[in-house]
C-alpha cells in the first residue's frame, strides 16, 4: 500500500525557536509590511553577499520580472536563458515584453548554460543573458561575463539555487549586473514566499526600489515616521513588496545558512561515497572544484532504469523524489509561441535526472536507507 506521508521527504525546513520568536517579534510590533525587519534584512543580505544593494520582494519570480525591466527588456528584445530551470526564469522575460531564447547546457555532466551556445544565440535584439546556477553549482561566469561585455549586454543571475555557494572565492549572486534569490519553502533560505534582488548598480537599485511598490516616491513607513507627508507616482509600478514576517524569517535563515550548507555538503559526500558503487548511477558536476551549497542532490540514471517505476518504488518505501526539471522548451505553451527547439544536452539531462532527498537535518541513517532502496530496485537485492 502506498505511504501518503514520506518517511524521508525531499526537503525539510531548518526551523527552530528562532523563527517562532521572530514571527512573534513582528506581531508584537504591529507593523506588518516593509518596515524595520525588511530594512535589516536588506542590510544584512547586502553585507553577506558584499554588494551595494539588496532589495527584498515578494518572490524570486517578481525579482526576475523587476530585473528584466531594470536592464531594459521590452517588446522586440530577446533574453538568452536555459531551458533546464524552473519556468519562472523564462516567464519573467515574457512578463517584461521580451522573448526568451533557450541555450543548451554545457554537457551531459555540466548542467549550467553553455557559453558557446550563448554566443550562437546573440543577435542585435539580445538585451540580456539569464544564467541559473543549477543545484548551487556555478555557471562559467568568467567566460559568460566576457561574452556579455564584448556584446554590451546585461547578465542577470537567477540565484534561486545558490545562496552561500562560491566561485573562485566570491559568492554566487555577486557576479552579474543583477541577481535574484528565492526564499521559497524548499530553498536554502526558507520563508514560504519571498525573494531578494542584489546589484551594485545605483540606477537599477533606485528603479527597482520604486517600481516594487506601485511606483510611489515614498513608502508607508516614511510617512509613518513623518519623513514624508504624501507621495507621487512617477512610473508604472507593481505590488511586489515583501512583508515583515517573511523578512524576519529570512533574517533567521540567513544566520543559519553557512551551517546548513555545510551539513548539506557532508550529506552529499555520504551519498556520493555510497552511490559510487552503483554502476548505473552517475553524478552531474562530478569534477566540480568550488564549494557548492547542494540546494538539491541530483543523480543521473542509466538508460536501462525506468525512472517512473523507480520513483513509485521509492515512494512506496517512504522516500520522496522529484525531477529538476521538466524542460521549459517542451511545455505546450512554449512550443506554441516559440516552436520546437533542439537542445540535446538539456534533453539528456531531463530524461535521466532524479532528485534525491537533501536538507540540513537529513541523517546518515536516512541517506543509507535511500541508497539501500536504490540498490534494491536496481539489482533486486
Amino acid at each position: 500500500m502506498n505511504n501518503p506521508n514520506p518517511v524521508i521527504p525531499l526537503f525539510d525546513l531548518n526551523y527552530g525557536s528562532e523563527e517562532e520568536e521572530a514571527t512573534l517579534r513582528v506581531l508584537r510590533s504591529k507593523w506588518l509590511t516593509m518596515g524595520p525587519e525588511t530594512e535589516a534584512l536588506e542590510y544584512e543580505f547586502a553585507e553577506y553577499l558584499k554588494v551595494k544593494h539588496a532589495l527584498a520582494v515578494s518572490s524570486c519570480t517578481t525579482a526576475l520580472h523587476l530585473a528584466n525591466l531594470a536592464v531594459g527588456v521590452k517588446q522586440g528584445t530577446e533574453v538568452i536563458c536555459p531551458s533546464l530551470t524552473f519556468v519562472a526564469t523564462s516567464n519573467s522575460v515574457i512578463y517584461a515584453g521580451g522573448t526568451p531564447v533557450f541555450a543548451d547546457i554545457t554537457s551531459t555532466g555540466d548542467w549550467t548554460i553553455s557559453p558557446n551556445e550563448i554566443k550562437k544565440k546573440i543577435n542585435i535584439n539580445t538585451r540580456a543573458i539569464i544564467v541559473m546556477h543549477y543545484g548551487g553549482f556555478a555557471c562559467q561566469m568568467d567566460e559568460i561575463l566576457n561574452i556579455a561585455k564584448t556584446n554590451n549586454i546585461q547578465v542577470i543571475e537567477d540565484a534561486a539555487h545558490c545562496p552561500g555557494s562560491t566561485y573562485k572565492g566570491k559568492k554566487l549572486g555577486s557576479f552579474g549586473d543583477i541577481s535574484c534569490f528565492s526564499f521559497y519553502s524548499n530553498k536554502n533560505i526558507s520563508t514560504g514566499e519571498g525573494g531578494i534582488i542584489c546589484t551594485n548598480n545605483d540606477d537599477y537599485a533606485n528603479y527597482i526600489r520604486k517600481i516594487r511598490s506601485h511606483g510611489m516616491t515614498s513608502a508607508t513607513l516614511d510617512r509613518h515616521y513623518g519623513h514624508a507627508y504624501s507621495y507621487d507616482v512617477t512610473v508604472l509600478g507593481y505590488n511586489y513588496r515583501i512583508d515583515e514576517i517573511h523578512a524576519a524569517l529570512a533574517r533567521c535563515q540567513l544566520k543559519k545558512l553557512e551551517t546548513g550548507n555545510e551539513r548539506r555538503r557532508l550529506a552529499a559526500t555520504r551519498y556520493k561515497d555510497a552511490l559510487s558503487k552503483i554502476d548505473k548511477i552517475k553524478f552531474p558536476f562530478d569534477n566540480y572544484c568550488f564549494p557548492a551549497n547542494y540546494h538539491i542532490f541530483p543523480i543521473i540514471l542509466d538508460e536501462s532504469i525506468d525512472r517512473h517505476s523507480l520513483m513509485v518504488f521509492l515512494r512506496e518505501k517512504g522516500i520522496q523524489t522529484s525531477i529538476h526539471y521538466p524542460p521549459i522548451h517542451k511545455f505546450s505553451y512554449y512550443r506554441t509561441i516559440l516552436g520546437d527547439q533542439i537542445l540535446h544536452n538539456t534533453n539528456f539531462a531531463t530524461r535521466h535526472e532524479l532528485t534525491l532527498p537533501m536538507y540540513p537535518s537529513i541523517t546518515d541513517d536516512q541517506i543509507d536507507y535511500v541508497v539501500d532502496a536504490l540498490i534494491n530496485f536496481i539489482y533486486g537485492k
